[in-house]
């Protein structure tokens, strides 16, 4: 995470802060996440059935995608500086545009388009984020999403 003063939010607002490294979404990952929701829909979890489906093969959920976030926020996200917590706050609008295939790498790309004290020492921050898929021309997702830090 990218450590910054409260006071030099502002001027991060609009520019990109990063995109994070490839992560990739094994069929192992897709299962742990089906076992975790008992979401088990065959697209997901049953190779041979998926194969048959216009995807060529299983997917992960759309959930899965969302739920990488915080993971690839870790490199690039910024963090206030005398940080106590961060948690997530939630989302303006999400978008599932594609499916990530098993065995495909995600990235996600940032930019910060708001920053604002709430309360003194908790920062609402949100970001407008892309979920690339390697060798896509779509992303997997798109979304404004919205984190709390608290500072003190």
């Amino acid at each position: 995470m990218q450590a910054i003063k409260p006071e030099d939010l502002k001027a991060k607002i609009g520019q990109s802060i990063g995109s994070s490294d490839w992560t990739e979404i094994s069929q192992e990952r897709i299962n742990q996440f089906a076992d975790c929701t008992e979401d088990h829909q065959f697209i997901h979890v049953d190779e041979e059935a998926a194969k048959m489906t216009p995807f060529g093969g299983t997917v992960a959920h759309g959930f899965l995608s969302l739920s990488m976030l915080s993971k690839l926020a870790m490199g690039v996200a910024l963090a206030l500086e005398g940080i106590k917590m961060g948690v997530n706050y939630g989302f303006e609008k999400v978008r599932f545009v594609q499916p990530v295939r098993a065995g495909k790498k995600i990235r996600g790309h940032f930019t910060l388009i708001d920053a604002i004290e709430k309360k003194p020492g908790q920062w609402m921050l949100t970001y407008d984020v892309s979920v690339e898929i390697e060798g896509e021309e779509k992303p997997a997702l798109v979304a404004e999403w919205l984190t709390m830090q608290m500072v003190g």
